[in-house]
């Protein structure tokens, strides 16, 4: 078993908790969906918080347990089940990480930095601190955090002194009545049982002094990541009670907008300040990415962690990254579904992994094994559809399409083996019978 410092306490693991989540996705995603669905833009940042409430309830079960998914499912169900478990969440992290970088990229160049040099540094800035150890990386993180939530806290306050929070509180459920039932199941079903498999948390959960910290840093962290889900939706809804959005700026471009009003304009120093403040989130998140992803590396090469082979695999990651990035996309669309993947493939074989925990049932390795390959091959090909074919999805949601369709193939192949295997002695067939 895989031995880990525990050190953290319940300040340090909250603040790391938090970065886990609070990133651009979640800052500019909302703030894209409050520009024409008000508070129900916060939808995102609510299950992130949900999520990570619910976390609370695995804490105690991954603390003991220590091992991430992938080496857990490995252990019980074979080789292959780490190997495709591992791979699916390293794919689905450089996507996440990919997302950082592209959101970086854009509110820079807003204050006028160019696209190319800006993701490279941004790049090396993950890296950088990605290797710090946990314990500082945490301080570190913190800081970011705080400056970043005080200028929009104070952007907010210049606006309409904050009673847009308010009413972005009271207005989330009657706006959220409004998004299409599709939509808002598949983004808070996705997020919510995401965030319980997912291992950028795992990896500090299991650093905690002891597990009630565990415990508590979760519901603290969940309670945090609700509130902050509602300050960009109030951003958005006081700047245009104030008539300080121009027709122009539109989607991931808002609220780099409203931080260079309050900086007196974006190519004020003190305009740049503010926009540059809404980058720092990403930092946190994006090294805690790499660091879970060197992590996965390393454990499905069996490969000690020293720090020349951190290096190489951080340098690595964040090379497939940028490169990614470079391409372009969407926020929290591609966010979404690249967590329905991980979710849809790798979340039926750890159910079963738990119910045999409890001791309630018991799988078969094969069993366990088909339901990862026809989960994973599900979800890859609807989410190349979901990129390159959006009008052939089932639904108006290409994440609720993908986890739909994934998981019910993973578990319908899991239960279809279960029940062959568990089947009556009558209806069992010998060599004779078959001649």
């Amino acid at each position: 078993m895989t031995t880990v410092e525990r050190t953290l306490g319940v300040i340090s693991l909250t603040t790391l908790l938090v970065s886990s989540h609070y990133g651009l996705g979640f800052l500019l995603g909302t703030a894209e969906q409050a520009v024409t669905g008000g508070a129900s833009g916060s939808l995102y940042g609510v299950a992130v918080g949900l999520g990570m409430i619910g976390l609370a309830l695995l804490a105690r079960f991954y603390w003991q347990q220590v091992e991430p998914i992938w080496t857990l499912l490995g252990d019980r169900f074979g080789w292959p089940l780490k190997l495709g478990s591992g791979l699916m969440s390293w794919i689905s992290l450089i996507g996440i990480e990919a997302v950082q970088i592209i959101a970086v990229a854009a509110i820079l160049g807003i204050a006028g930095y160019p696209p190319m040099p800006t993701m490279i540094s941004v790049t090396v800035c993950f890296c950088c601190l990605s290797l710090l150890p946990v314990e500082r990386a945490s301080w570190v993180v913190r800081g970011l955090l705080l400056v970043n939530i005080l200028v929009l806290a104070a952007a907010l306050w210049r606006l309409d002194h904050g009673m847009a929070y308010s009413t972005a509180l009271t207005t989330f459920v009657p706006t959220l009545e409004q998004v299409p039932p599709t939509a808002s199941v598949g983004v808070l079903l996705s997020t919510v049982l995401l965030v319980l498999v997912d291992m950028k948390c795992q990896q500090f959960v299991v650093r905690s002094q002891a597990a009630k910290i565990a415990v508590w840093s979760c519901l603290l962290a969940g309670l945090i990541l609700i509130a902050l889900a509602f300050l960009p939706s109030a951003l958005v809804l006081a700047a245009q009670t104030a008539g300080v959005l121009p027709e122009s700026v539109t989607g991931k471009t808002v609220i780099p907008f409203i931080l260079g009003w309050f900086g007196g304009g974006t190519r004020q120093p003190w305009g740049i300040l503010a926009i540059a403040s809404l980058t720092l989130p990403a930092l946190g998140l994006g090294s805690n990415i790499l660091r879970i992803q060197t992590k996965a590396l390393t454990d499905l090469a069996g490969l000690e962690q020293t720090f020349y082979r951190r290096l190489g695999f951080t340098l690595l990651n964040g090379a497939f990254a940028l490169g990614i990035a470079l391409k372009g996309g969407e926020i929290v669309g591609l966010i979404v579904c690249f967590y329905a993947a991980y979710l849809s493939s790798v979340g039926t074989p750890f159910i079963a992994y738990l119910l045999e925990q409890t001791q309630r049932l018991s799988f078969s390795v094969a069993s366990v094994q088909l339901s990862l390959v026809t989960g994973g091959v599900a979800a890859i090909s609807t989410l190349g559809i979901s990129i390159f074919y959006p009008d052939a999805l089932w639904f108006d949601s290409p994440e609720l399409t993908i986890l739909g369709f994934s998981f019910g193939v993973s578990s319908f192949s899991l239960l279809s083996a279960y029940a062959l295997e568990n089947r009556p002695e009558w209806l069992k067939l010998t060599p004779e019978d078959m001649s």
